[in-house]
């Protein structure tokens, strides 16, 4: 198979689209974010990667605190546009019902059936975006979308990212078992 090299600022991989959970005084604040992953299991680590202009930013900074929401795509339009309008501008926190867990300044998401509660642990400050590493304090997941206690993601239908082309996808279907379908090659 012949590849072309097509530069090194390539996002095809698809990404996780969440909605990051901040609070500035007393009104919730969200953002679309795409750059997200789990990079520790004991204590369980995410990393958000957040540009450094936007208010997000700063009030994970100010609050040490955020929360991560797992839109479906029937909210698809709601966090398009939590992508495209600023908090500094815009009131975003009217267009979900919002609640708390454990953490005050961690809004979360109802019509999100999947919510993390994070405290920050770290930042590793780049060019033009942070890495906030934030603990999982809490999760919460609505029972529709459980299988044998947990989460399934034929019933969450996450929403995914890919770019260049910018667009929004949605997870097929299961095609194999992770961590046991390459047990095949071991003879």
């Amino acid at each position: 198979m012949e590849k072309t090299n097509l530069g090194s600022n390539l996002f095809i991989y698809p990404m996780p689209v969440t909605l990051l959970g901040t609070k500035n005084g007393e009104i919730a604040n969200f953002m679309a974010l795409g750059w997200l992953t789990r990079v520790n299991a004991n204590p369980p680590l995410l990393a958000a990667g957040v540009n450094k202009a936007h208010l997000t930013n700063e009030l994970v900074r100010k609050n040490g605190t955020f929360s991560i929401n797992y839109p479906s795509a029937n909210i698809m339009e709601k966090v398009d546009y939590c992508g495209l309008v600023s908090g500094r501008k815009k009131d975003k926190s009217q267009l979900f019902k919002v609640e708390y867990g454990e953490l005050e300044t961690a809004p979360l998401i109802k019509e999100c059936a999947l919510s993390l509660e994070c405290e920050l642990v770290d930042i590793y400050e780049m060019a033009t975006n942070d890495l906030f590493i934030g603990q999982i304090i809490a999760s919460h997941a609505a029972e529709e979308i459980l299988t044998d206690g947990k989460p399934d993601m034929g019933k969450l239908n996450p929403l995914l990212l890919t770019m260049p082309d910018n667009h929004y996808w949605s997870v097929g279907e299961k095609v194999g078992e992770a961590w046991s379908i390459g047990r095949k090659l071991d003879k």
